[in-house]
């Protein structure tokens, strides 16, 4: 009986991490869109009057933390790495 349930423990857990290699895909094309996103603003704040420069930079700011975030969930270790440091 006990050889019963750890298979289906076992098959639960292969379950579970097929489910989530789609969410980390996911996440991980979310991670680009947002550094592209974050890219393209960054150029905008270079080109862009004055009176626009605090409305860019407070998206890039956003864009930054949502990224470290996602990078974050990801297992990223230079954001693990800043995160303990600081």
């Amino acid at each position: 009986m006990a050889e019963i349930i750890d298979f289906a423990e076992i098959q639960e857990a292969r379950r579970k991490a097929r489910a989530r290699i789609p969410e980390r895909e996911n996440l991980e094309r979310a991670v680009q869109l947002m550094r592209e996103n974050l890219a393209a603003v960054a150029a905008e704040l270079a080109a862009a009057p004055r009176e626009e420069q605090a409305e860019l930079l407070t998206r890039v700011e956003r864009l930054a933390a949502l990224l470290r975030s996602g990078m974050r969930m990801l297992g990223d270790p230079v954001v693990a790495k800043s995160n303990a440091g600081g």
